[in-house]
């Protein structure tokens, strides 16, 4: 075992324009986050303790699509979705369609320590989440201004954003506006800065963890279930690595990115970094899409096909790096 590492991200498809404040504010988060899990990981915490404390504090900032700050489903409401998985024995647990839990992915937690069941959604997880005594809030908690503007744009673009988040000034000139070749199952979509959260840790015990928290697509079809909550998908964590990704669910879902990872390094020999940048590059077809790893050997990778990838990582030796392009 080579130490802890952990690695976090606030989504991957960076509109190259992002005004310079935007990037220091998410650089920020992001080290702040970081540090956090560091903290947490140098007072022994277990890799899945510090996946949902990271996670947690991702949720409850808005910069980033999940928990407050959630993209807007074309009803002008918030619908949620998050995992997690402990490595250790592939526990998991998840959850969709939350509109009142203040922090899905500690709903995702209770899903899986404290129910026969691995997935819950919509009323069901909230009646579960009740039962459990989690924090809840109003749906209006969720939503920001910002947000608000988006679904407008959206909607007069006659069109999902994929994920969301365009700069408040010179709005007219971005891309959630202009044509895109892109495609979502057959049909064009806009696209800009899918912003959902991740976070994987392996401990110094060599356990791996993987937790995924987001909102989803801005003007999103009420009922749409991205890759975050799908084990295998969006998230996936055994014994040899923890995976969460981001980007374009309905490729990610096809393409069983997270899974992917793990099957690459057990069935073909490849080292964390070699098999995320091949499954980048072998599995996502013509879709586009971003993830972090960690392995049990206290290794750290990221891989992504779009123009960049809010990111940051640590291991126990020391090296800590924050960055966005490539």
């Amino acid at each position: 075992m080579g130490g802890w590492a952990i690695a976090v991200h606030g989504g991957a498809g960076v509109d190259p324009n992002l005004p310079p404040h935007r990037q220091e504010e998410a650089k920020k988060l992001l080290t702040r986050c970081l540090n956090l899990g560091i903290s947490a990981l140098r007072s022994n915490h277990s890799a899945i303790d510090v996946v949902e404390l990271v996670v947690r504090e991702l949720e409850t900032d808005p910069l980033f699509n999940s928990g407050r700050g959630s993209a807007l489903t074309a009803n002008g409401t918030v619908e949620m979705e998050a995992s997690i998985m402990d490595g250790k024995g592939r526990r998991c647990g998840a959850v969709s369609g939350l509109t009142t839990v203040k922090n899905p992915v500690s709903l995702a937690r209770l899903v899986m320590d404290k129910s026969p069941h691995s997935y819950l959604a919509f009323s069901g997880a909230e009646d579960f989440a009740r039962q459990q005594g989690v924090e809840l809030v109003e749906n209006e908690y969720f939503i920001t201004e910002e947000n608000v503007g988006m679904l407008k744009l959206a909607k007069e673009a006659n069109t999902i954003v994929f994920d969301y988040r365009i700069p408040a000034v010179g709005s007219e000139t971005c891309s959630a506006v202009a044509e895109s070749p892109l495609q979502m199952n057959g049909l064009p979509i806009s696209v800009y800065a899918p912003e959902t959260v991740g976070c994987v840790v392996v401990d110094n015990q060599g356990r791996c963890a993987a937790a995924t928290s987001t909102g989803g697509l801005m003007n999103k079809m009420n009922g749409r279930i991205g890759d975050s909550p799908l084990i295998g998908a969006g998230t996936y964590a055994c014994n040899l690595c923890g995976v969460s990704c981001t980007g374009e669910g309905e490729a990610i879902i096809r393409g069983t990115l997270a899974r992917e990872v793990a099957a690459v390094m057990e069935y073909k020999g490849l080292s964390l970094q070699e098999a995320v940048d091949f499954v980048i590059k072998e599995r996502l077809d013509e879709g586009f899409a971003g993830l972090i790893a960690v392995s049990n050997k206290g290794d750290v990778a990221c891989g992504f096909n779009t123009t960049g990838m809010f990111r940051g990582c640590a291991t126990e030796d020391g090296f800590m790096e924050v960055g966005i392009w490539e």
